[in-house]
């Protein structure tokens, strides 16, 4: 089996991001890309942190939260950042759930306006 062997277009294009995006974590090191001349290269290693980064970011956490956990998750991490991942995990856990709560109050106050509106035009 081949090793993954991506170039800056198709990691594009895998992780359905744009070329900005992709620049900007190489450029805050997130991801580090082997070069070859004036291209970059990305294996297996870069596949694997950017699906972590990109997790990260769906879970609402901040890019320097998200470069804690790669350390941790690539055993570089010390048993104190694994605690502090917890901590920021546990943090994050609450934030969404508040803003899960908000949204289904929203989504009700949405529905009960939407019904009141239907029911004066005569809609039911």
């Amino acid at each position: 089996m081949s090793e993954i062997r991506l170039t800056f277009k198709e990691m594009c294009a895998k992780f359905d991001v744009t070329p900005r995006t992709l620049r900007y974590y190489e450029y805050i090191e997130l991801l580090s890309p082997e070069r070859e001349g004036r291209s970059r290269v990305y294996g297996a290693k870069e596949c694997a942190r950017m699906t972590l980064i990109l997790r990260g970011r769906r879970f609402g956490f901040p890019l320097e939260d998200i470069r804690q956990w790669l350390l941790i998750r690539e055993k570089e991490g010390t048993e104190a950042q694994m605690h502090a991942w917890i901590d920021m995990a546990d943090r994050q856990l609450v934030e969404l759930a508040e803003q899960k709560a908000q949204l289904e109050e929203a989504l009700e106050e949405l529905r009960a306006l939407r019904g009141e509106t239907a029911r004066a035009l005569g809609l039911g």
